[in-house]
């Protein structure tokens, strides 16, 4: 019998210590009724935003009309891509590109779904799901993040792993829309739009893998827990390196500002 999403949910912030809770996400192909209790309908919001309530314990519902960047609709397939940025020259508005073809490629290679493809998108903690939902996300400091990757590299024979982002649309397509259609773990350091709408600190990214995933990634993060994760994080040899006063670099000179 396979874990319950809850208790996979407090393995990985207990032996990690995130700081915020794991998001889940599923996504809806025929239309899944009334709101349950205790969730929200949402409109008028971007996805990212939508995340950020998520690891902070809200329990949230978009449908169709309700994803309010018209970037992340179109991925999802809710509505098409507005001219001015399937063009690129929105992008260029934003001088997030230099040149309208940098933005018009950056568009075309993005993963997305079919118009009419889902009728609703549920995000809220992975610990309020029955059952493990289509994919989770994480989003907190990069050395927990780290971690995960590891888990995932140990469980794939040690291949190594690559990203695929374009520094654009990193939480719906990076970490929701690749894992789903790719089955596979995916990350990125996050995108214009996410760090402008919601409160993504400086130090902080995102991981996205299938749901699932998660029971074999929870039960390595539990292995690694044991020695690997306490060790890294006491820096014994740094702590050896820099002497008796830590203040100072043992690398000479000044800390980088």
């Amino acid at each position: 019998m396979q874990p319950a999403p809850r208790g996979l949910s407090q393995t990985i912030e207990q032996r990690l210590g995130l700081s915020w809770k794991p998001v889940g996400v599923r996504l809806h192909r025929e239309p899944p009724g009334s709101v349950p209790d205790g969730w929200e309908s949402l409109s008028g919001i971007r996805y990212c935003q939508a995340v950020t309530f998520a690891r902070r314990g809200r329990r949230v519902r978009f449908e169709p009309g309700g994803i309010s960047c018209p970037a992340a609709a179109s991925a999802f397939g809710f509505r098409g891509l507005p001219a001015g940025l399937a063009s690129g020259q929105g992008l260029v508005g934003f001088g997030i590109v230099g040149e309208p073809a940098a933005g018009r490629t950056m568009f075309e290679g993005m993963v997305r779904l079919e118009q009419g493809t889902l009728a609703a998108i549920d995000l809220a903690p992975l610990e309020a799901f029955d059952k493990l939902p289509d994919v989770v996300l994480v989003e907190d400091r990069v050395e927990r993040l780290m971690w995960f990757l590891l888990a995932h590299v140990n469980l794939n024979g040690g291949r190594r792993l690559a990203a695929d982002t374009a520094v654009l649309q990193a939480t719906c397509v990076d970490v929701t829309l690749v894992p789903y259609t790719q089955g596979r773990l995916n990350f990125s350091f996050g995108c214009y739009g996410c760090r402008e709408a919601t409160d993504i600190e400086p130090g902080e990214a995102v991981v996205g893998f299938p749901g699932a995933m998660v029971p074999a990634l929870a039960a390595d993060i539990e292995r690694l827990a044991e020695r690997a994760v306490p060790r890294s994080r006491a820096k014994r040899p740094y702590a050896a390196l820099a002497g008796a006063d830590e203040s100072e670099s043992p690398f000479g000179g000044d800390a980088c500002t």
